[in-house]
């Protein structure tokens, strides 16, 4: 039988899989993927607590609906910014983005 404490394992290993992901990498895409898979760990600990505690709601899964859409969004004007990035620079390291710092 799959307990809570199985559900928060995977979540804090997907967490740190996707923390090693964006302190790590240096491509911004690959930083998008590791926010994108941090994310994701907190779905499934908003789901996992949603049906062990309140099993008759839905209130985690509409905090995960809110998550996804906030993703969506964080996506969309994080890959508006990486190809940006690209025209001007025609890279997507994030150590080449330095161009507003003082």
């Amino acid at each position: 039988m799959i307990t809570l404490s199985h559900y928060l394992a995977l979540a804090g290993l997907l967490f740190v899989v996707g923390l090693f992901g964006a302190l790590a990498k240096r491509n911004a895409v690959a930083v998008l993927m590791g926010i994108e898979l941090m994310l994701n760990a907190v779905n499934i600990n908003l789901v996992a607590f949603n049906r062990f505690l309140n099993p008759g709601e839905v209130t985690g899964q509409v905090f995960a609906l809110f998550v996804i859409v906030v993703a969506a969004a964080e996506v969309a004007v994080g890959l508006a910014i990486v190809i940006n990035l690209y025209r001007r620079r025609l890279a997507t390291d994030v150590e080449e983005a330095d161009w507003l710092k003082w």
